[in-house]
């Protein structure tokens, strides 16, 4: 399975915060999901894109990315 992350270009995002993000949510989707690859990157819209799954498995990945990106006190700093 491959995720696709898009974040919109023009947000303004701390110093070192997207590879942080794709190492935490490279963790957190390889605790459920076997065989997963991650791409973030910055574009002209956020976007996500799963590729390989199930419909259902977009909707978990969502709840993932969501509590990711919720709890980055935790992890970023």
């Amino acid at each position: 399975m491959r995720v696709e992350l898009s974040i919109d270009r023009t947000k303004e995002l701390p110093k070192g915060a997207v590879p942080a993000l794709e190492k935490e949510l490279l963790k957190r989707l390889q605790n459920h999901f076997d065989d997963c690859s991650l791409v973030i990157r910055r574009a002209g819209s956020d976007g996500l894109s799963v590729y390989g799954g199930e419909k259902e498995i977009k909707k978990t990945v969502e709840e993932i990315l969501q509590q990711t990106w919720e709890s980055a006190d935790d992890w970023f700093y």
